[in-house]
């Protein structure tokens, strides 16, 4: 997700840093509410390749675009879902690179890769990465699967928890995405914003474990608010312990969870 925000001084900003064997990360100067410290733009290299992929350009910032450009030859760029914060980079990046770009919708392909497949195992830049669709944050939400990471996007953060789009976002989705990952057992979390986690069951355990506990919350705000009450009416209520300035988007969640509790 993406909002505005004044630029940091964060001390990662420009700087690659490596996390695993084979993923680095590049962090965009795109602080915010909603984007943490700001957009991390992954970068995929085998260990005996010349070649990067690249997993989310970023947000639209001439020096972001530049420093991703500057890293090396770009076999391929993947994009984990539509939002602004991790898509409006691309095109620049293409211009600098001629990289080919590829997502689960046809609105970000640029050259002839394709559409992302559920299942499909992409092999470049001396690695096997596996796509695997993770709906629910929005619908067209994707993660990426390594030998021992997984790339989560906006799914799983690296703190705090996942809003749900109010366009196109479907808890009962996000549910069974979370179900489907925390299958992949313990591997590290490579997430959209905030900094890497070391075991993706037990965090998925604990999101699991969140979204029950605010699902009950909201059914015990019903109960005492009526059942006609409103997603901000119940937002008021139940995330007194939320920032206010994050109760917008708190709002678009509850409507998806009276969304699912009235289906």
């Amino acid at each position: 997700m993406s909002e505005a925000a004044e630029s940091s001084t964060h001390p990662a900003y420009g700087r690659l840093r490596a996390v695993t064997e084979t993923a680095s990360v590049l962090l965009a100067d795109n602080p915010g509410w909603l984007t943490l410290e700001g957009t991390n733009t992954w970068v995929l290299r085998g260990p005996r390749s010349d070649e990067l992929v690249i997993i989310d350009p970023g947000p639209d910032d001439d020096e972001h675009i530049a420093r991703v450009a500057a890293l090396g030859r770009i076999a391929l760029v993947l994009i984990s879902h539509r939002h602004s914060d991790h898509t409006d980079g691309i095109d620049k990046l293409v211009d600098l690179t001629g990289a080919t770009v590829r997502s689960a919708g046809s609105g970000f392909l640029r050259g002839l890769g394709g559409e992302l497949i559920d299942g499909e195992v992409i092999d470049a830049a001396g690695l096997k990465i596996k796509v695997m669709a993770t709906p629910g944050h929005t619908a067209d939400s994707m993660s990426f699967v390594l030998e021992d990471a997984v790339l989560t996007a906006d799914t799983v953060l690296g703190r705090g928890t996942t809003v749900i789009d109010n366009e196109d976002g479907n808890l009962a989705d996000y549910l069974e995405s979370l179900r489907r990952l925390g299958g992949l057992g313990r591997r590290t979390v490579l997430p959209g914003h905030g900094p890497d986690l070391a075991d993706l069951e037990a965090v998925v355990s604990e999101y699991l474990t969140h979204r029950q506990q605010r699902l009950d919350q909201v059914c015990a705000a019903l109960a005492e608010l009526g059942d006609d009450a409103t997603a901000r009416q119940i937002v008021e209520h139940v995330y007194t312990d939320v920032d206010e300035k994050l109760w917008d988007a708190a709002e678009w969640s509850v409507q998806a969870q009276l969304d699912y509790l009235r289906r």
